[in-house]
């Protein structure tokens, strides 16, 4: 399917390498996001840039948003009357994390401005983003899925979970696995560290077994070599597992790990974490275990 017009709102640490690899595949992009200074390597590379989302996204047959939270893209789109620039039949792609009841929610809205709506969260931090590997998880109908594959195809592996709402659920579930397995992984080295073992060295070992994940490979090594710039702030990892729970609650449902690991990264971001990888939540346990850094 081609297009002659993609909107992409919101450049920031994900957005900006979502929007290279638009470009790169020759799509029609034009960008906005708020800070303009992060759009100047976007137009460099041949993206138009709005002066404002409003314009952005006219004529626009496909508008994605990544927005750091579900009250964001409220307030951008609805508040800011922002829909009522958007085409009737147009597509707006959601690709933040939100509220799956913010989803929901604003799918309704969307209907009544008739615009197709997907929500289509990513995993994959900025890695799988750069690199157009990001696993995208779709909510919505599937004939708006299968027709936005055009679009999905340069940033990553899209798979369609369900109606909307269910894209939000699906990357609930994704972070509250990272989540409890950033925290088993930092458990472990400390563990084996406390007790004489070379932390670098049970990493590896532990690589070969049951253990083996990606977490333990990419967020381990940050973890051994003490590298917590953020690929995933640990303060958007606290407003997933807030989220979490709430979708559960709302389930009739008690997920009581998700509970805790979502105390301890709170505690985290309490202590001036918040901006720092999540992977360093290894930081925090070492402080509560008067564990001088190694």
């Amino acid at each position: 399917m081609s297009f002659s017009k993609i909107a992409f709102l919101g450049t920031g640490l994900m957005g900006e390498p979502m929007c290279k690899n638009l470009i790169k595949a020759n799509l029609p992009l034009t960008v906005w996001n708020r800070t303009k200074d992060k759009t100047h390597e976007l137009e460099n590379l041949g993206a138009e840039v709005a002066s404002s989302p409003h314009d952005a996204v006219k004529g626009a047959e496909v508008i994605i948003t990544m927005l750091s939270d579900g009250a964001a893209v409220y307030d951008l789109i609805f508040k800011q009357n922002v829909a009522k620039n958007i085409c009737n039949n147009a597509t707006h792609i959601d690709m933040g994390s939100i509220g799956a009841h913010e989803a929901i929610e604003h799918s309704k809205k969307h209907i009544i401005e008739g615009i197709n709506y997907l929500d289509a969260p990513v995993s994959g931090g900025t890695k799988g983003a750069e690199a157009g590997e990001l696993a995208i998880m779709a909510g919505g109908k599937e004939k708006s899925f299968l027709a936005m594959q055009d679009v999905f195809t340069p940033m990553g592996h899209s798979t369609f979970v369900g109606p909307n709402g269910c894209g939000q659920l699906a990357k609930l579930a994704n972070q509250v696995i990272v989540a409890i397995t950033i925290g088993a992984v930092s458990e472990a080295l400390i563990l084996a560290g406390k007790g004489g073992a070379d932390r670098g060295q049970v990493r590896k070992a532990l690589q070969g077994g049951f253990a083996s994940s990606r977490i333990l490979s990419e967020h381990g090594q940050r973890m051994i070599n003490r590298e917590f710039e953020p690929g995933g702030p640990a303060k958007f990892q606290v407003k997933d597992l807030r989220n979490a729970i709430k979708a559960s609650e709302q389930l009739d449902l008690d997920l009581p790990l998700t509970k805790l690991i979502h105390k301890l990264f709170s505690d985290m971001i309490s202590n001036g974490k918040e901006n720092m990888d999540h992977s360093g939540l290894l930081t925090h346990l070492e402080e509560i275990n008067n564990i001088t850094t190694p």
